[in-house]
């Protein structure tokens, strides 16, 4: 099941809110949150919902054995080696369910080449969710055993299987994100409230996240996977640029809508997290655009890969490799394909060079030119990130280069271009930088040079109020029609 589906707008999120808003207890509504997540998770992943539900009793277990407080000699084990097991058992399940295909797949070319017969595997299903619900885990034992944060079992009145279980498997980050921490939501996890601004605040962050989704990202969808679809012979430059630029707002949309609706989604039951995106495609470095860009994922690798590494209190050289490494893990979550792992090593790469000098020449550059700079970089990695091979990525960009092969007469691009995407095109480009915010910045001023007056001022702010209902409603109408005529629908993350 995915948010921008009718299933989910009309029939599951509604009974959900109806029944979970009603329960007073907070206990008793982070049972039904529970149970709802298991529904939401079963109704596309069936059995594998067992595998999940092992996870957590996995990590509960050794959460116990990282927190037990008794005397050393008493203990069970020593909770260093308690945290090395549990961390050896989530990364054992992520790699055998994510990871044995690739791993199969590339050791049967070195079987053939000796000249052995290759090695036969059922093909082993990717369970949806796995990534992002292993690091939220795996951060969890990790943030216990370094004594960032309290788990089930520092107080006994408050000990407690299903907030750990809620905390992993809550519905809205479950499948893609935002990777959240245990400590951020364990006071919420016992006790909070939602208010009737913070239940307004949800709806309309939810109503902006499915437009992006379905409006936006759709449509940039449909016009790049039929140009990623051609062969890499017929490509012209025009082509290829319309298609990595329509991919990449297909994916920032794809993806920031779904954090956006997830965000949405955590507020009208009283949950709040953290942001994911700040506008990445306004970067004027690579290392600005991973600060802005899938965020919560950035700060896992930061704290629990990079900083463990040594960060940047090491040599330089180490400080190198550390960063070539943590890229490297990046690429490789993202999907099993050595794509993946060459798009984490680009954007590594570049921040190697960026170390070596020129992010200072970048700070003294002309603005718009580390904007170009960055977005550059970006483009030309989501090539490595879409393509299925090296060498349709080695097609596409000698196409974006000018020194593609196509003659721009069996795929002319105007077949690409319908009035659909004549419009949705700048407004995904504007929409993608800061400029409604602006926009909003300029409606306070008059707002507040109108305070002198309190009837004008009350008038242009039940005005403003009111438009921006009205356009709420626009785009959850423009949603919902588009998502009943069965339009285009694909969700990128879901792979991963």
């Amino acid at each position: 099941m995915v948010f921008s589906s009718p299933l989910f707008l009309f029939l599951f999120l509604p009974m959900t809110l109806l029944i979970g808003l009603s329960l007073k207890n907070t206990q008793v509504r982070n049972v039904f949150l529970l149970i709802v997540s298991m529904l939401f998770y079963a109704w596309g992943e069936g059995v594998f919902l067992l595998l999940m539900l092992l996870s957590i009793l996995i990590n509960y277990f050794f959460a116990y054995l990282i927190e037990d407080t008794r005397p050393e000699n008493k203990r069970l084990i020593a909770p260093g080696t308690a945290l090395a097991y549990g961390v050896i058992a989530n990364l054992a399940l992520l790699v055998f369910f994510k990871y044995a295909n690739f791993i199969v797949d590339n050791l049967n070319y070195l079987v053939v080449y000796a000249g052995f017969e290759k090695i036969a595997m059922k093909e082993v299903h990717l369970p949806l969710g796995i990534s992002f619900y292993t690091f939220h885990s795996l951060s969890y034992i990790i943030d216990l055993y370094r004594k960032q944060t309290k788990g089930e079992f520092s107080d006994v009145k408050k000990a407690n299987l299903p907030n750990l279980a809620l905390y992993i498997m809550f519905f809205p980050q479950l499948v893609a994100g935002p990777i959240i921490r245990y400590h951020d939501v364990a006071t919420q996890l016992l006790t909070r409230a939602t208010t009737i601004d913070k239940f307004a605040s949800g709806v309309r962050r939810f109503v902006m996240g499915l437009g992006k989704k379905v409006l936006i990202a759709n449509a940039m969808a449909g016009v790049a996977d039929k140009i990623f679809d051609i062969k890499g012979n017929d490509l012209t430059a025009q082509l290829a640029w319309l298609g990595i630029v329509a991919y990449s707002l297909q994916i920032y949309f794809d993806f920031s809508g779904y954090s956006d609706m997830a965000i949405g989604l955590g507020r009208m039951f009283g949950f709040e997290f953290l942001e994911n995106f700040n506008y990445p495609y306004i970067s004027k470095s690579i290392r600005e655009f991973w600060q802005r860009w899938h965020i919560s994922l950035s700060r896992w690798f930061r704290d629990y890969l990079y900083l463990p590494l040594g960060g940047n209190r090491v040599g330089t050289g180490r400080l190198y490799l550390n960063l070539l490494i943590v890229f490297f893990c990046t690429g490789f979550w993202h999907g099993s394909s050595w794509n993946f792992v060459v798009w984490g090593l680009f954007h590594g790469l570049f921040m190697v060079i960026e170390r070596l000098g020129l992010e200072r020449v970048l700070k003294r550059l002309w603005s718009p030119i580390a904007h170009v700079y960055a977005l550059g970089v970006v483009l030309v990695g989501w090539v490595f990130f879409r393509a299925d091979t090296f060498a349709y990525s080695a097609d596409f960009l000698r196409a974006m280069a000018g020194m593609g092969h196509g003659n721009g007469i069996v795929h002319p691009i105007g077949a690409y271009l319908s009035n659909e995407i004549l419009i949705t095109l700048p407004v995904a480009i504007c929409v993608s930088t800061p400029v409604v915010p602006y926009i909003g910045r300029l409606f306070d001023r008059v707002k507040l040079q109108l305070e002198g007056n309190l009837f004008l001022s009350d008038m242009y702010k039940f005005s403003m109020s009111g438009l921006y209902i009205v356009f709420l409603f626009l785009v959850l109408l423009a949603s919902s029609m588009s998502l009943a005529t069965g339009t285009y629908n694909p969700f990128i993350y879901f792979r991963f």
